[in-house]
């Protein structure tokens, strides 16, 4: 009887302890997910507010007062105050700093890429009442691509405050266009999340509208193997062909030299970070040569009569 108290005794104290260890390894399951989904929440978005009648304009097209700008150097080159400064520190945090991606700034690079292309449209749309689908599309394609996009971050210095991981940047210090891209679309969330759709549309035209008015007015919207496919067909001259004369550097970040020809005639190569880029710039030295587009007095380009 005694033996068998025993046993009993025995197999309570395993159950009990096969229990504890259970519970143990549930508490300590529980403690790693919720450091893994420990994210710093953002507040809720501000309500949208109606500039007021009369508000004075300021820097990039945002109403403000001397006195509300110097919290942070961005705030100045902006010129909007946030009211909520988590938001600008949310769109200057890149995925590699943070543990959690929920944290980096990917989730305002996509809104902010939407509500950029939604603003250019909208001005496109109201602006050049007589342009068909086709020819807005070509516009709006160059005023929010990614090469303009990042052009915009560099000369404004956005990238200069962007928080990044140890090996993020290019050997020559400058960081590649994607990500200089990707922190103006999230400084565009930013904003229009700390204070609604009409300061955001303040801050954007002033930036794209010149651009969008450059782009219809060129003629060639930076399409140029578009324009010399075109020109090569009027002049019967021949199809065009896009050649790879050499390329360089690793596998993630190549580059290309690439060249055109029209029948026996091959024009001057140019070199680009995508094939797609090396394309472009290859069939812009053709129509330069072959007179199609000139540099204008302003820096930019522009066709000729007739073209």
């Amino acid at each position: 009887m005694l033996v068998f108290c025993s046993h009993i005794a025995q197999i309570r104290w395993t159950v009990v302890s096969l229990w504890s260890i259970s519970l143990a390894r549930r508490e300590v399951g529980r403690q790693r997910v919720a450091r893994r989904r420990s994210v710093p929440a953002l507040p809720t978005p501000h309500a949208y507010v109606p500039l007021p009648s009369g508000a004075r304009v300021f820097g990039a097209g945002l109403s403000m007062s001397d006195e509300n700008i110097g919290r942070h150097p961005l705030e100045s080159v902006l010129g909007y105050r946030f009211a909520d400064t988590r938001f600008l520190d949310r769109a200057l945090t890149h995925a590699s700093l943070v543990e959690s991606r929920l944290a980096s700034n990917e989730r305002m690079e996509f809104l902010g890429d939407a509500i950029l292309g939604l603003v250019v449209c909208e001005c496109i749309y109201r602006k050049y009442p007589s342009l068909l689908e086709g020819e807005m599309t070509k516009i709006k394609s160059l005023a929010v691509s990614r090469q303009m996009c990042a052009r915009i971050a560099m000369q404004m210095g956005l990238t200069q405050h962007l928080q990044l991981g140890k090996g993020m940047q290019a050997e020559n210090g400058e960081l590649p266009a994607s990500l200089a891209a990707a922190v103006f679309e999230s400084i565009i969330a930013a904003i229009y999340l700390d204070s609604g759709f009409e300061r955001v549309v303040g801050f954007l035209l002033p930036i794209v509208g010149p651009l969008i008015d450059e782009a219809a007015q060129s003629g060639h919207q930076q399409n140029f193997k578009s324009v010399l496919q075109q020109h090569a067909q009027r002049a019967s001259l021949g199809t065009p062909i896009y050649r790879v004369l050499d390329e360089k550097g690793p596998d993630h970040a190549k580059c290309f030299k690439i060249c055109v020809e029209i029948g026996a005639t091959r024009y001057e190569s140019s070199w680009a970070q995508s094939k797609k880029r090396a394309e472009q710039m290859a069939a812009l030295n053709a129509l330069k040569e072959l007179g199609v587009i000139i540099d204008d007095n302003n820096g930019g380009l522009k066709m000729t009569d007739g073209n």
